[in-house]
C-alpha cells in the first residue's frame, strides 16, 4: 500500500505515477551519466508544469496551497518512477520557507515559478547545477541565497538521477536573506519527512519488482516465487516497506502538528525508512539475482537512491537515541482520528451510556456492558451493535473517558463469533451470552502433535453413532484447557474425502464428558497454561455440532464480516515502556540508548500499521497490508523488546528468583522475555505466516 489513504490520495499517487513511468527517469540518467552539470531540464520542467514541487506552497505565493502529507503522496509517487532532477531540495525548501514568513516569500514565489532551490547542509549542495536559490546555515542563522551568492563544484554522487555539490567557499557574511524562525532541526526534521517520502516510493518499486519477476521467473521447472526461501524474502520486503510507507506517512502527516509531535514522528521515520529501504534495495536485487546485478537493469539506480537518502539523513543511530531521550521524558506518538463530524448524531447517546455504567458498581459493570453490546459492538444485535468503524471508535473513546475497561473473552472471543455465524439458534441461546458474562470459560482444541500449523493432515476422529459423536485423539498446546468449562474442537469425520472436506467443528464439554484427560504442560517460564487433552471415546451430542458435517475447516477460518475496529493508541509495547523506564533510570551507553530508541520506532509503527487500517475502514475500505504486517512486526516488537530490557540490566540475569515475579519488577522482566518467545510459534508461527502472506498479500504461487 502507497502513503495515501484517502480516495484523493490514491487517486494523486496513481496518476503522478502512471505520469513520472513516461518520462523514463533511469533513461535521462543513464544519458548524462558522466556529466556532472546537468541539471535534468526537461524532467524539471515536466514536473514544474504539474507543480508538483509547490504543492505544499501557499496559494498566496502561486502554489497549490495543499499540505506536507499531499507533497509527500507526491514525492512517494515520483520517486517510485525515479524522477530525476531537483525535486528533493526544492520540497524541502518550500517547507522550511513557509516558516519563515514574510523573509522567505520571495523563495516560495520562485518555487511556483519554477525555479530549484537547492539546499547546502553537511558542506554539501543538494542539486547544485540545477539551482537558482539556496538554503544555506550561517551559524545558528539560516539564509536565503542567489546563485551568484554561492561558489561549488557540480559532481556526480552515488545517486545518478540527482546531482551534488562540493562547497567551494563560505558565502559572504553579508550575502542573502536571514530566515527568522528557521533552525537546523526544523531543516533536518523536513528532510527526514520528504526523504522519508522518497524511501517509500523506492521500497514499493523495488517490492513490486521483485515480486512480478518471482511469479515469472522459472528454475527447476517452477516459478521460483513458489520456493519458501524467495517466499519469505519477498514477505521480509513487504514487512520493511509497509514499515517504511507507515512511518513516512505519518511523518508528513506530524508537519502540521506541534513541534514535539513533528520531531518525534521524524525521528521515528529516520530510524525505521532509510534503513528499511536501504534493505528491501538490496533484497530486490537478490530476487533478481544476476539480472539484477547487470547495469542495464533499473534495480541499482533504485539501491542508488535508498543509499543515498540514508547518507544524506545522517545515522539512524543518533534519531534512536533522541527518541529514547524523548520518550523519557514522556513524549509519544499522539494521532487524532477525524470522524468528520460523523460521530456528532451518537456521541451523546455513547457517552451517556459509558457514564452510567461507569456509576455501577463493579460486579455490574459487565452485565451492563453485555446489555448494551457495548462489550463487543463489532458483533451483530443481539450480542453487539453492529457498530460501524465510526461508532467502534467512539466507544473506545467514550469508555476509556469514563474509566470503563472491557473484559477479554480470551478463546471465546474466536469461539462465539463461530456460534454466531454459523450456529443454530439453541447453540446460540446456550452459549453465546454466558460466556460474554464471564460464566463459561473456553479452550481451544486444534492443534496436534503432528498437526500445528498444518491442520489439514489432523488425526483426531469422530465416529458417528446414535445421537452424535464419539471422539477419539490427542490435542496439545490447549491454553486454559485445565480449567476451561468447553472447548472447540476440530475432528475428522470423513477420512475418505480431500483432508480439508473431511473435517467438522464440534463444541466439547470439559466439566462434565467422561474419556477427557487434561494433563497439563510446563513451559519454559516454569509455569503450567499449555495442556495435552487426550480424548478417548468421548461422546458429543448432535446438538454440539456447529454447521454441517465436513464443514469444520471453512469454520475455523471464520471472522465476522464486520471486523473489530481498534482506537488508537499512545501506549507502546509493555516491553518497550519499561525499557524506556530502563533508560530513565540507568546510566546507558549511547549504543544502548539507541537500541531502546530501535524499540520504541518499531513499536510506534505498529501502532501506525493499526491505525492505517482503522482509517482504510472509516474511509470503506477493505483491510489493505498493514493488519497482517502488524502482527509479524508486532511479535518481532514484543520478543526484541523484552530481551532488550534484561540485557540492559546486565548480569543479574544470574540472579533470577522465578517464584519472586509479582514483587520484583527484574523477575517480571525474566518471565516476559520467556513467555514471549511462544508468539512466534502460537497461532501459526512467523514462518507460515509468511508464506500466507507471499501468497494471499503478494500473489506468489504455492
Amino acid at each position: 500500500m502507497s502513503i495515501g489513504i484517502t480516495d484523493e490520495h490514491v487517486e494523486l499517487g496513481e496518476s503522478l505515477r502512471k505520469w513520472a513511468a513516461g518520462l523514463r527517469g533511469t533513461d535521462l540518467a543513464r544519458a548524462v551519466e558522466g556529466d556532472p552539470s546537468a541539471a535534468f531540464a526537461d524532467s524539471w520542467r515536466a514536473a514544474t508544469e504539474m507543480g508538483i514541487a509547490s504543492i505544499a506552497v501557499d496559494e498566496s505565493h502561486g502554489g497549490g496551497g495543499g499540505s506536507a502529507l499531499d507533497a509527500a503522496v507526491a514525492l512517494e509517487a515520483c520517486a517510485h518512477a525515479l524522477l530525476p532532477g531537483p525535486l528533493l531540495a526544492t520540497t524541502v525548501a518550500g517547507l522550511v520557507l513557509a516558516r519563515a514568513g514574510e523573509a522567505g516569500a520571495p523563495g516560495l514565489a520562485a518555487i511556483a515559478d519554477g525555479d530549484a532551490v537547492g539546499l547546502v547542509l553537511d558542506d554539501y549542495v543538494w542539486d547544485a547545477p540545477s539551482a537558482a536559490w539556496f538554503l544555506a546555515p550561517r551559524g545558528d542563522v539560516w539564509v536565503l541565497l542567489t546563485r551568484a551568492d554561492v561558489e561549488l563544484t557540480p559532481v556526480v554522487g552515488l545517486d545518478l538521477t540527482r546531482r551534488f555539490g562540493r562547497l567551494d567557499a563560505v558565502p559572504a557574511t553579508d550575502a542573502g536573506v536571514a530566515l527568522p524562525g528557521v533552525t537546523t532541526d526544523l531543516v533536518r526534521r523536513a528532510v527526514a519527512t520528504f526523504a522519508a517520502a522518497e524511501a517509500a516510493g523506492v521500497a514499493r518499486w523495488c517490492l513490486e519488482t521483485a515480486v512480478d519477476y518471482a511469479k515469472t521467473r522459472e528454475q527447476f521447472g517452477q516459478k521460483i516465487g513458489a520456493f519458501q526461501a524467495i517466499k519469505h524474502l519477498c514477505a521480509e520486503m513487504l514487512e520493511r516497506a509497509e514499515a517504511v510507507t507507515a512511518a513516512a506517512w505519518d511523518v508528513a502527516a506530524a508537519a502540521a502538528d506541534e513541534d514535539g509531535q513533528w520531531a518525534y514522528a521524524a525521528d521515528v521515520a529516520a530510524v525505521t525508512c532509510f534503513d528499511g529501504a536501504v534493505e528491501v534495495a538490496k533484497s530486490c536485487i537478490q530476487v533478481l539475482g544476476g539480472i539484477g546485478f547487470t547495469f542495464e537493469h533499473e534495480a541499482h539506480f533504485y539501491y542508488r537512491r535508498a543509499m543515498t537518502l540514508r547518507s544524506l539523513v545522517g545515522s539512524s543511530s543518533a534519531a534512536a537515541e533522541r527518541l529514547t531521550r524523548s520518550a523519557v521524558t514522556g513524549v509519544r506518538r499522539s494521532v487524532a482520528v477525524d470522524l468528520e463530524g460523523r460521530d456528532e448524531a451518537i456521541r451523546p447517546a455513547i457517552r451517556a451510556a459509558a457514564e452510567r455504567i461507569a456509576a455501577l458498581p463493579a460486579a455490574e459493570r459487565r452485565p451492563a456492558l453485555v446489555d448494551t453490546g457495548l462489550l463487543t459492538p463489532h458483533w451483530p444485535a443481539p450480542y453487539g451493535r453492529g457498530a460501524d468503524a465510526v461508532e467502534q471508535i467512539v466507544i473506545d473513546q467514550e469508555l476509556a473517558r469514563a474509566g470503563v475497561t472491557r473484559p477479554d473473552l480470551v478463546i471465546g472471543a474466536w469461539a462465539l463469533p463461530t456460534i454466531i455465524d454459523h450456529g443454530d439458534d439453541a447453540q446460540r441461546e446456550r452459549f453465546v451470552r454466558p460466556t460474554l458474562l464471564g460464566e463459561l470459560e473456553w479452550c481451544q482444541l486444534f492443534s496436534e502433535p503432528g498437526a500445528g500449523s498444518d491442520l489439514a493432515s489432523l488425526r483426531t476422529r469422530a465416529v458417528r453413532v446414535e445421537g452424535g459423536w464419539r471422539l477419539t485423539g490427542q490435542k496439545v498446546w490447549n491454553s486454559v484447557a485445565q480449567r476451561a468449562d468447553w472447548g472447540i474442537c476440530l475432528a475428522r469425520t470423513n477420512p475418505d474425502v480431500p483432508q480439508h472436506k473431511g473435517i467438522s467443528y464440534f463444541l466439547i464439554d470439559m466439566k462434565n464428558s467422561p474419556g477427557i484427560d487434561v494433563r497439563p504442560l510446563r513451559e519454559i517460564t516454569g509455569e503450567e497454561l499449555f495442556n495435552e487433552v487426550f480424548l478417548d471415546d468421548v461422546f458429543v451430542p448432535d446438538e454440539c455440532l456447529v454447521g454441517g458435517e465436513g464443514d469444520g475447516w471453512r469454520l475455523a477460518r471464520t471472522t465476522l464480516a464486520n471486523e473489530r475496529v481498534a482506537m488508537a493508541t499512545t501506549r507502546l509495547s509493555a516491553s518497550t515502556e519499561r525499557a524506556v523506564e530502563l533508560a530513565g533510570e540507568l546510566d546507558l551507553s549511547g549504543a544502548q540508548m539507541a537500541d531502546v530508541g530501535r524499540s520504541v520506532a518499531l513499536s510506534t509503527v505498529c501502532t501506525l500499521l493499526g491505525l492505517r487500517t482503522t482509517l482504510r475502514s472509516l474511509a470503506g475500505q477493505g483491510p489493505g497490508a498493514e493488519s497482517s504486517v502488524a502482527k509479524l512486526l508486532g511479535v518481532r516488537n514484543r520478543q526484541e523488546g523484552s530481551e532488550l530490557v534484561v540485557t540492559l540490566q546486565g548480569p543479574r540475569l544470574v540472579d533470577w528468583d522465578p517464584t519472586d515475579r509479582r514483587e520484583d519488577p527484574f523477575a517480571h522482566d525474566v518471565w516476559e522475555m520467556l513467555n514471549t518467545r511462544c508468539l512466534s510459534i502460537a497461532g501459526g508461527t512467523t514462518q507460515v505466516l509468511r508464506n500466507v502472506a507471499g501468497e494471499r498479500i503478494l500473489g506468489l504461487p504455492r
